[in-house]
C-alpha cells in the first residue's frame, strides 16, 4: 500500500543536512486521531458498538474488565469527540443506549486491517513461541 504520509524520509538515514520532522500539519492530525482512539478501552468500545446499538449493561458485559466508571468514562470522551452518540429513552427505569455515529463507522476498514494485521502478526508470534 502507497500513499504519502510526509515521514517517508524517516526510514532513509539522515545526515544532518535534510529536514527529517514529518509535515507538522499532518503531525497534528495524527495526534487527534491517537487522542481520540487512545486509553486502555477505546477500541474495545468501539469494536464491541460495530454492530449497532447496545445498552450500557450489556456492553460492560461485553467488555470484559472493565469498571462501570472507567467504561462511562471512556464513553463521555469518545462521545466528545463525535465518534459514539448516547440515548436516553424516557423509560422507568432509565435506558440508555450507544451507538457508533458515521465517524466512527469510517474505521470499520481501520479495523479490518487491524485484524488482518493481527491475525498475520498472531500466526508469526505463535510460530516463533512454538520454535523456541
Amino acid at each position: 500500500m502507497d500513499f504519502e504520509t510526509g515521514m517517508e524520509n524517516l526510514t532513509s538515514p539522515c545526515d544532518g543536512n535534510c529536514d527529517c520532522s514529518p509535515d507538522p500539519a499532518l503531525l497534528a492530525d495524527f495526534k487527534r486521531a491517537i487522542h481520540a482512539l487512545g486509553g486502555k478501552w477505546k477500541l474495545e468500545i468501539l469494536f464491541a458498538l460495530m454492530n449497532g446499538a447496545v445498552r450500557f449493561g450489556a456492553l460492560r458485559r461485553a467488555i470484559g474488565g472493565i469498571t462501570q466508571h472507567m467504561l462511562t468514562t471512556q464513553l463521555r470522551e469518545l462521545e466528545q469527540d463525535g465518534l459514539v452518540s448516547r440515548t436516553a429513552f424516557a423509560e422507568k427505569p432509565l435506558r440508555v443506549e450507544y451507538e457508533l455515529t458515521d465517524a466512527a463507522y469510517g474505521l470499520l476498514p481501520a479495523f479490518k486491517e487491524i485484524l488482518s494485521w493481527s491475525r498475520l502478526y498472531g500466526d508469526a508470534r505463535l510460530a516463533a513461541s512454538q520454535e523456541a
